[in-house]
């Protein structure tokens, strides 16, 4: 026996009609399939992405002058920035990134540490200033 007795030919046959259109269906639905990919229906979802202790206004009115750091923990929780360097300053930043659901719900964006919360303490761990009350919102 020879190799080229070993060789089968390969014989094309015609699509029929019906295989033919089938192909062209499926190839159609895939592509608009990718397609619509970029629309919001097929979007992936994000989650919201709350960074620091969201604050309002009515809470942060509740610190008064004179009040121990306790007192302020128990209030509002713990800083975002508690700074070895200036230890009698602690920072209250809130950022906010809405997600799916945050833009869904039509929650805005917080951004570059608009809510910024700083509260000073004398050498007894007492609060003697608090600035940024304007900042947070009412609510």
């Amino acid at each position: 026996m020879s190799h080229l007795t070993m060789i089968k030919t390969l014989t094309f046959r015609p699509l029929s009609r019906t295989s033919a259109l089938r192909k062209i269906v499926i190839t159609s639905m895939l592509s608009a399939a990718v397609a619509m990919s970029g629309c919001s229906l097929l979007s992936v979802y994000k989650i919201d992405l709350p960074q620091g202790t969201p604050i309002t206004q009515t809470q942060a009115q509740k610190l008064q002058l004179g009040m121990n750091q306790n007192q302020v923990l128990y209030i509002l929780g713990s800083p975002a920035i508690k700074d070895t360097l200036e230890p009698k300053r602690w920072d209250y930043i809130y950022d906010y990134q809405a997600g799916t659901e945050g833009r869904r719900k039509g929650i805005a964006d917080v951004k570059n540490a608009s809510q910024h919360l700083i509260i000073y303490f004398d050498d007894q761990g007492l609060v003697n200033r608090i600035e940024g009350i304007d900042s947070l919102p009412a609510s």
